[in-house]
């Protein structure tokens, strides 16, 4: 049985609960590190990718909050993300700068989006991740899967060192899931990590399916984070499952967890990824609601370096 939307487990059981659930948990809102929103045009092959899920993963992949930029903004807002990451990542060579430019404007004109921007193995990429971090850049992305390049090239070097220098966090997708790259693996990233000791770090999915690497990551730098997207969710839990100790593990590393969701992209419910990680607090008796809390709000916001500005909202 499907637990997209769960009325008996913990958590909100739909999304018109969400924002009171937060507000339950005594959060004034939620604060999302991974949501993805791209030029109009790079959004339109995102989703036909995903509309022949079947033939690339064996399984479908209807997204389901394919609206058009201003109404998944307005879902954000009713749900009480009151700051969120808009990830952008190229795919090719000569896409990154551009991607930047388009997500510096924006953030520029939605408050509760943060500026990030992202990079690629390219002549051009230590001059535009100089540009961007000078523009005020809270998060940047690197998707070593669809940009099926390899994170150790020398020609990131420098930029790594950029990003790591001005402690702002790199949310990275290397791991496996859903599908096997030429360079991805956590001991692939290990070796970036190696020669960046200081670079924050998240891992995008826990690392799936490699979860107990991932962790082990954590456990050995202490500027790795795991997010929760897509992660212990029932359409995941399909193909790549969680250990059975997962929350016993998390216990240990509680701090270094932060909300992802993969919105809008993702085949069910934003509350479904919600109901996940309070089915994990509920599972140990070390996490309960300070592990919510954390999650969903403190740590993201640290990372982001939040302060409040007067008359609301965040910057």
């Amino acid at each position: 049985m499907s637990r997209t939307e769960d009325d008996t487990g913990p958590g909100p059981r739909s999304d018109d609960d969400v924002a009171v659930w937060a507000r339950g948990l005594g959060l004034d809102g939620l604060v999302d590190l991974h949501v993805h929103f791209l030029p109009e045009r790079v959004m339109r092959k995102v989703w036909a990718y995903f509309d022949e899920a079947e033939t690339h993963y064996g399984l479908r992949w209807p997204v389901y909050y394919r609206l058009p930029e201003a109404e998944r903004t307005a879902v954000l807002r009713k749900l009480g993300v009151k700051v969120f990451a808009p990830l952008v990542y190229p795919h090719k060579p000569d896409m990154a700068a551009w991607l930047n430019e388009w997500v510096r404007e924006f953030a520029a004109e939605v408050p509760e989006a943060v500026p990030t921007a992202t990079l690629y193995p390219e002549p051009s990429v230590d001059a535009y991740v100089a540009e961007a971090l000078a523009a005020g850049a809270r998060c940047f992305k690197a998707h070593v899967q669809v940009g099926a390049y390899d994170p150790r090239d020398e020609a990131l070097h420098r930029a790594w060192g950029l990003i790591a220098d001005a402690r702002v966090p790199v949310v990275v997708h290397c791991g496996h899931g859903p599908l096997r790259g030429e360079h991805t693996g956590i001991g692939v990233f290990d070796q970036v990590l190696r020669r960046h000791p200081k670079l924050v770090v998240v891992l995008a999915h826990a690392g799936m399916p490699e979860y107990y690497e991932a962790v082990a990551l954590v456990e050995r730098y202490p500027n790795v984070y795991l997010d929760t997207t897509m992660v212990g969710v029932p359409f995941t839990e399909g193909f790549m499952p969680v250990p059975s100790d997962w929350p016993s593990r998390l216990a240990g590393i509680a701090d270094r967890v932060v909300l992802g969701t993969d919105f809008p992209n993702i085949p069910y419910t934003y509350a479904t990824q919600l109901q996940a990680v309070a089915r994990w607090a509920e599972a140990d008796q070390r996490l309960g609601d300070a592990f919510l809390r954390a999650v969903l709000h403190d740590t993201p916001s640290r990372l982001l370096k939040l302060e409040a500005r007067p008359g609301g909202g965040h910057r």
